[in-house]
Parts: C-alpha cells; structure tokens; sequence
C-alpha cells in the first residue's frame, strides 16, 4: 500500500521566526496545526502548547497556538472554512516532458549492450514498504559508471526541462539512478517517489527508455495521473497521460505525481529483449 505523502511544512510564528518540519499528510498533529490558524471564531479549541520534536528528537519546538501565524506548505494544502460550502475537487493536470534521441546511437548501443553483459547480476526490485505483488522488475544495484552519459545529459538539459514545465529554477543537491529491466508480466502498481521522509526532498522524476529494434516486447507504458486535493493532500484523479517508452527517449515529471507502469509483454522472456530503462530522480 502506498505511504501517505510526506508534506515540508514551514511554521511562520509571531516575532519573524519560522521553522521547517516534514509531516505526513495524515499525521494528526498537522491538522491540529491548519485548525490553530483559523480565525478564532471556527476553532473547535482553546489555544493549546504545541511540542514538535526535531533533529530526530535530539530537540524540541515549543509554542502556543496562538503564536502561530500560518503554515506554508509544499505540496500546497488547504482547509476548509466552516463558513465555506464543500468544493468539488478540482482536477490538476500533470504535465511531462519527453525528449527523443536523447543520446547518439552510438552511446545508445554501448548502453544497451553493457546493461545484457550485466545481466547475472541483477535483482529483483522491492518497494520501501514491501508490499506483496506490487512491483515486479529487475535492478542493477551497482552501475559501475554505466549511467554517466545519461546523468551528463540530463544535467545540460535540466534548465530546458525545468522551464517547460514552469518551474523555478534550482540548482539539484543530487541525482539518484538506477538501471532496470522489465521482462514479460513485469509492473509497477500506482505509486509516487517522494512520500516518505527519506524521499521528500525528489522533485523530478526522470526514465529513459532503451531496448532492442526491433521492439521485442509491448505494453510497459508509463502512466502519469493528474491531481487532485482532498482532504487536504494531493491523490490521483481518474484522468491520466499515457507515456509511450520510445526507444532512446527520456521522461520527466514531477515526483510527486502518481504513476505506475503497466504490464509488459515479451513473448521470448529473453533478458536481452527487456524493456530497459536509466531511471531515478532529482532532488532539490
């Protein structure tokens, strides 16, 4: 099952300070904190002593609700005012990016015969919660330079990327990667990158598609779900774009969307006619 979002939440407090804490979004105490803000006509309590624990509890916050000025979230939340009418969830569009020719056929072919040289030692994938038949993939857990190339280009194309999808410029603190194979039935269920504390930080999706020609298997399309807020986190709307994995081509999203890959068939089950893919994230 999928891990509740992991929300950066910045507390504005009286006097100019402020302080940054990361929340799942159905942790009780961030609502406790969204109903401290309301006006104190629609508070359902008298002010109350916050006691956040930070710096894994080698510290600890302590303040007053009513020194608490507003919240500052990312992604955004809202709650809802008594005085409002419920309304009706308003679907976000999740946009991507996708570049064909990314690499030079040359660079391509390298890549792809390397990744079959490697494959004894692959391994199966797993999900940070260990869910049962929720993913179902091969990984190469040591790349050994493999993926040079790759992370090169994505750094001179990141600006490009960044700007069609109007974000604000950053400067990235990493790029993770990671090579993986997908062989007949493999998937990966509906899913994000970034709602845990550990992966918060994921800002960019990216995977890159490699594989032989002509196209051994079909199917392992990469379907990235639009949004939509309710009870006040980001999930999946029923509206979609369904990403094609054309060879040598690279994808870009935001982590925080929801995605999954759909079932792939190969009829030959050769691990050389994988769908292949370079894929990882960029954090801020």
């Amino acid at each position: 099952m999928t891990p509740p979002p992991t929300v950066k939440v910045e507390l504005l407090l009286q006097g100019g300070h402020h302080q940054t804490v990361y929340l799942q979004s159905s942790d009780p105490l961030l609502q406790r904190l969204f109903q401290a803000v309301l006006p104190s006509s629609q508070r359902p309590r008298p002010p109350e002593l916050f006691q956040i624990p930070l710096q894994a509890g080698h510290a600890g916050l302590c303040f007053s609700s009513e020194h608490l000025v507003g919240l500052v979230t990312e992604p955004p939340m809202y709650i809802q005012s008594a005085l409002d009418p419920a309304p009706t969830p308003e679907v976000i569009p999740s946009p991507y990016v996708q570049m064909d020719q990314f690499l030079t056929a040359a660079e391509h072919q390298a890549l792809l015969q390397a990744a079959i040289q490697q494959e004894v030692l692959f391994m199966p994938t797993q999900t940070t919660t260990d869910t049962p038949d929720y993913r179902q993939s091969m990984i190469l857990p040591d790349l050994d330079g493999l993926a040079d190339r790759v992370m090169e280009r994505i750094e001179q194309v990141l600006p490009k990327v960044l700007t069609q999808l109007k974000l604000p410029s950053f400067k990235p603190s990493e790029i993770e990667t990671q090579l993986t194979s997908h062989n007949d039935g493999n998937f990966y269920k509906l899913h994000n990158d970034n709602g845990s504390p550990d992966t918060a930080t994921r800002e960019l999706t990216y995977v890159y598609y490699f594989y032989k020609e002509p196209k051994p298997f079909s199917g392992g399309e990469l379907r990235v779900y639009d949004s939509k807020i309710e009870n006040n986190f980001y999930v999946a709307a029923d509206s979609f774009q369904t990403v094609d994995p054309r060879n040598n081509s690279i994808v870009f999203f935001l982590s925080r969307y929801m995605h999954e890959v759909l079932p792939v068939s190969c009829p030959s089950q050769d691990f050389a006619d994988s769908r292949f893919t370079i894929n990882g994230w960029i954090r801020r």
